[in-house]
């Protein structure tokens, strides 16, 4: 189910410039590492199984961010799981972090 749930996440920057809905959880991942992260997940709380890399075939540069969309994600989910890939192959993952009361996530070294 949670490749299901985040198949539907997009980067907005590679979306179309619809507005997000009221069911969908908009936030900035800001990269303030030392290297690009070139896979970026994001699950909920509930699930065990990682989705969808929401990059795809894109990289976040060290030192950009980008608007990350998590579609029908509901209005009442908050905490999500994140794992994200460094360029160099190191992983890093964190847990229960609220985007709704952050609105963003800063990846650092």
């Amino acid at each position: 189910m949670r490749a299901a749930f985040f198949a539907a996440a997009t980067v907005a920057a590679m979306a179309s410039a619809a507005p997000a809905s009221a069911a969908d959880l908009v936030f900035m991942l800001d990269n303030q590492s030392s290297e690009a992260v070139t896979e970026f997940y994001v699950s909920s709380v509930a699930e065990e199984t990682w989705g969808e890399d929401i990059l795809g075939q894109d990289v976040l540069p060290a030192g950009e961010a980008s608007r990350i969309t998590i579609t029908g994600a509901g209005e009442d989910e908050c905490e999500f799981d994140m794992r994200y890939v460094y360029e160099g192959g190191s992983v890093v993952e964190e847990r229960e972090i609220d985007l709704c009361e952050t609105g963003s996530y800063t990846v650092t070294d």
